[in-house]
C-alpha cells in the first residue's frame, strides 16, 4: 500500500517537472524567436545608420539620427505616442511629482531680460533677498541679459544638485550697483493646484493646473479646508488642464462617486480590460459638483469630466475639451531616455472614447481642432460635429457622444469682441507685466500697508484712470507714440488685468484668480446654476 502510493506521488512528480519543462520550453521558444525577430530589426537600423555614417555627402551625428528615427516611427502610430531624452524625461518628470532642485524662483523673460515674476515662499531665493521686479544679469559668470537668450538656458543654469551654489547677479529698481546673491540650491516643492478659495458662502472653487504627483494630497487638503469654512457645493476648474496621471484623476473622481460606481475602464490590443470603480474613501459625496472644461482640457481632465456626467454626479460647463482618450506608459531605456507608448484607450463609465481621430497623422490631427474655430464651434454648440452612431446614455438616460472630447452639459461660448488695435497691443504686451512690477516696487509699502492681506485688496482695492494713463505712458514711451483710443469696456478689462497682476506681485494667486474669475464667463455661468 505504501509502495504503491509512493509509486503514485513519484508519478505526479513526474507529470509535473514534465510540464514545467514543456511550459519552460515554449517560453523560451517565444522569446529566441522575439529577440531574434528584434535582434533582425535592430540590424536593419544598425546597417541604414553604418552607409549613412559611412557614405553620406556631409558629416552626421549618429545619434541624432537615431532619435529622428524614434520620433518619426512613434509620430506614425498616435499623436501621443513620443520619446523624450534623458534630460528631457527629467524635467517632465519633476513637473509631475511636483519637486524639483533648484533656487526657487519664476522668471519671464522680456526685451532680453530674464525678470523675477515670483521667488518661491520658504525657497532659497526669497531667503536670500531675491524679490519680484528683479532683473537676473549674470548666473555663475555668464551673461543672460542678451539677445536670444531662453527659458531653457536660464533653467540649466539655475537649476542643479541640492546643497550646490549658483552665484546670481541682478539689477534691482531704484538700486544703482549691481547686487550679487550667492545661493545654495535646494529641493523646491511646485504645486498642481493653483488656489482654492470660497467664491461666495457656500460654493467652493478649486483650480487644478495639471494631475501630477502631490494633486491628490493637495486636492483632499482643499477639500477639508473648504468643508469646514462651510462649504455645500464645488467648482471644479479644470479649464487648460492638458492632464497627467492618469490614476490622480481616477483618486479625484472617488471623492464624489459612491462604492461601486464605474469611473472609466480601458482597453487595448495587447492590454487586458481594466475597470475601476469608486470605493467608498471620498469626502464629498453628497454636495453638488460643476466642473469647468474647454478646448485645451485634456486626457487625466476628461477622465474626471467623463465619470462625473455619465454617472449623472455634477453639471459640466464650458466648451467642448481637447478629445485624448489614449493611456500611455512610460517605458525607461537604458541610457535614461523614455518612450511614453500609447497601450491603451479608456472609456468613460457609458462606453465612449473621447480620443479624437488621428489616421491622417499627426499635422492633420492638430489641424482638426483648429477647425473647431473656423467652423464656428466655439461660438455656438450647434455647430459641434458628433457621429450619431456615437451616441450613448448616461445613468439617467441623457445622450452623450464619442469619438471626440467631452461636450459640456451648459456650453459657454468663447467670445468674439471687436477690440480695437489698440487694446490689442496694451494687454498682450509684455510690457504691462514689466509695469505691474515696477509698480508694486515703488508703492509695496502703501499698499501692503492699506491692504493687510490678499482678501482687503481683492474687496477694496481700485485702479484709477490715473494708474491707466500711466500705464498707457509707460508703454508709449518704450513703444513710441501710438494711436491707443480704447473704449470704456475696454478700459475696464485693462484696469481688471493691472489689478490682478500688481494683487499676484503682492499676495500671489490669493490676490490673482478672484479678481479675473470675477470676469470669467464659464465660471460666472456656473454660479448661476440653481
Amino acid at each position: 500500500m505504501n509502495q504503491s502510493f509512493t509509486k503514485f506521488l513519484n508519478y505526479i512528480f513526474l507529470f509535473f517537472i514534465a510540464a514545467f519543462l514543456i511550459l519552460f520550453g515554449i517560453n523560451y521558444y517565444i522569446n529566441k524567436q522575439n529577440n531574434i525577430e528584434l535582434s533582425r530589426q535592430s540590424s536593419k537600423l544598425e546597417e541604414v545608420l553604418y552607409y549613412i555614417n559611412k557614405n553620406y555627402v556631409d558629416t552626421v551625428n549618429k545619434e541624432q539620427l537615431m532619435e529622428n528615427a524614434i520620433h518619426s516611427m512613434l509620430e506614425s502610430l498616435d499623436p501621443h505616442s513620443s520619446y523624450a531624452t534623458a534630460e528631457q524625461n527629467k524635467t517632465q518628470q519633476e513637473s509631475l511629482d511636483g519637486a524639483f532642485e533648484g533656487v526657487g524662483i519664476q522668471f519671464n523673460i522680456m526685451n532680453d531680460t530674464v525678470m523675477v515674476v515670483n521667488a518661491i515662499a520658504g525657497g532659497p531665493s526669497e531667503k536670500s533677498g531675491i524679490r519680484a521686479g528683479d532683473r537676473i544679469v549674470m548666473v555663475d559668470n555668464q551673461k543672460v541679459a542678451k539677445a536670444g537668450i531662453t527659458n531653457d538656458k536660464v533653467f540649466k543654469l539655475l537649476r542643479g544638485k541640492k546643497g550646490t551654489t549658483v552665484k546670481i547677479i541682478i539689477l534691482r529698481p531704484g538700486v544703482t550697483a549691481p547686487l550679487t546673491f550667492n545661493i545654495v540650491r535646494d529641493v523646491i516643492t511646485t504645486y498642481s493646484i493653483d488656489i482654492s478659495y470660497l467664491i461666495d458662502k457656500e460654493t467652493g472653487y478649486i483650480k487644478i493646473n495639471q494631475f501630477g504627483g502631490t494633486t491628490v494630497e493637495e486636492f483632499t487638503q482643499a477639500l477639508i479646508t473648504l468643508k469646514k469654512e462651510g462649504m455645500k457645493r464645488l467648482i471644479i476648474d479644470l479649464q487648460g488642464n492638458s492632464g497627467g496621471y492618469l490614476d490622480a484623476a481616477i483618486q479625484i473622481c472617488d471623492h464624489f462617486l459612491k462604492k461601486g460606481e464605474m469611473i472609466l475602464y480601458t482597453e487595448g490590443e495587447n492590454a487586458k480590460t481594466e475597470k475601476v470603480y469608486a470605493t467608498s474613501e471620498g469626502l464629498f459625496h453628497d454636495g453638488e459638483v460643476i466642473v469647468l472644461i474647454d478646448e485645451f482640457s485634456a486626457s487625466a481632465s476628461e477622465i474626471v469630466a467623463g465619470a462625473i456626467q455619465d454617472n449623472d454626479r455634477g453639471t459640466i460647463v464650458g466648451r467642448r475639451s481637447f478629445g485624448k482618450g489614449l493611456v500611455q506608459r512610460m517605458i525607461s531605456l537604458s541610457d535614461g531616455s523614455s518612450l511614453r507608448l500609447t497601450i491603451a484607450r479608456y472609456h468613460t463609465p457609458s462606453g465612449r472614447c473621447i480620443q479624437r481621430a488621428y489616421e491622417g497623422g499627426v499635422d492633420a490631427y492638430y489641424d482638426d481642432f483648429l477647425k473647431r474655430y473656423e467652423d464656428g464651434e466655439m461660438s455656438s454648440a450647434d455647430s459641434a460635429k458628433f457621429d450619431p452612431k456615437l451616441q450613448y446614455k448616461t445613468k439617467k438616460g441623457r445622450i452623450v457622444y464619442g469619438g471626440g472630447g467631452i461636450m459640456p452639459d451648459i456650453f459657454v461660448p468663447l467670445e468674439k469682441n471687436n477690440l480695437s488695435d489698440g487694446y490689442k497691443q496694451l494687454i498682450n504686451s509684455s510690457l504691462i507685466i514689466e509695469f505691474c512690477f515696477n509698480y508694486t516696487n515703488e508703492h509695496k509699502d502703501p499698499l501692503t500697508k492699506k491692504y493687510k492681506n490678499g482678501a482687503q485688496y481683492v474687496q477694496n482695492m481700485v485702479i484709477t484712470d490715473q494708474i491707466l494713463q500711466e500705464y498707457i505712458s509707460f508703454f508709449k514711451q518704450k513703444n513710441g507714440p501710438k494711436n491707443l483710443t480704447l473704449s470704456g469696456i475696454e478700459k475696464a478689462q485693462i484696469k481688471t488685468w493691472l489689478k490682478a497682476l500688481i494683487g499676484r506681485n503682492l499676495y500671489q494667486e490669493k490676490a490673482f484668480y478672484p479678481i479675473l474669475n470675477k470676469e470669467d464667463k464659464v465660471i460666472q455661468r456656473a454660479l448661476q446654476i440653481k
